[in-house]
């Protein structure tokens, strides 16, 4: 039976979901809008999905599971976050990562780690996270004030990366740097104040990269524990770049480096 009512406790669930970071914590779970994420989404993290009876239509295979529900257009595009919806919405359990996560596997890759201290722009967050896999990153940890990653915009900006890549979120940040310099990883705080271009390090032994917040940068707590602080070199009067940016800069170098013939 289609859902025809916005009052619906399901569909209360929903906005709920996409507007407020405690119900996502409460529940474990998070909203995952559009066909992509549909797909991108394992189906053991799958736990509902929505969809229009226009995209029902044209998608009679999806349809037809047994998860799927069929609401309406006009409550459709309530429950969802984005302007124009394409018409299929996935509730996605969140998925759960450990601290050794972070370091991959231990034989295939060397750990390359980000560390994101209070950075609030939910596009930054979901970028760098999509970045992240593809520059080969082993994993990421984002402090407590860091936007949250289940928020829809992130989940849109990460383009499904959400569920592959390892993040742990914690309010210990330094603790989290003790536990990489244990497990042979040196850290890079990014800093303005840095003497070293980041060309200039040798990053094929276990890195991490410290991004700090988009106005104030690093903490000064988190950067003077860092083992070193490089800088990326700036023409004209531009200070700083943005942090998604200067996130993809240094991960890529690291790449450059151990791709390198």
């Amino acid at each position: 039976m289609m859902i025809t009512s916005s009052s619906n406790e399901k569909i209360k669930q929903i906005i709920q979901l996409n507007t407020k970071a405690r119900a996502r914590r409460d529940t474990g779970c998070f909203v995952a809008e559009g066909y992509k994420l549909f797909c991108e989404t394992p189906v053991s993290l799958r736990r509902a999905v929505y969809v229009t009876e226009s995209f029902a239509g044209e998608h009679p295979d999806i349809a037809a599971q047994a998860s799927v529900q069929t609401v309406s257009d006009p409550v459709f595009r309530k429950m969802c976050d984005t302007r124009t919806p394409q018409g299929i919405l996935t509730v996605a359990a969140m998925p759960q990562w450990e601290q050794r996560d972070l370091l991959g596997d231990g034989k295939r890759s060397v750990p390359l780690v980000l560390v994101l201290e209070n950075l609030q722009d939910p596009g930054n967050v979901g970028t760098i996270i999509r970045t992240a896999e593809g520059a080969g990153v082993t994993g990421i940890v984002i402090g407590s004030e860091t936007a949250d990653i289940f928020g829809p915009k992130v989940i849109r900006a990460t383009m499904g990366s959400v569920f592959r890549m390892p993040v742990i979120r914690t309010a210990d940040l330094g603790g989290m740097l003790d536990f990489l310099k244990e497990n042979g990883v040196n850290s890079y705080a990014s800093h303005l104040s840095g003497s070293v271009p980041y060309t200039e390090p040798d990053y094929t032994k276990g890195t991490a990269l410290l991004i700090g917040n988009e106005g104030k940068g690093l903490s000064r707590e988190l950067t003077g524990q860092a083992d070193y602080r490089i800088r990326i070199p700036m023409e004209g009067s531009v200070e700083s770049l943005n942090a998604a940016v200067a996130a993809s800069v240094m991960m890529y170098e690291v790449h450059r480096q151990r791709t390198a013939v």
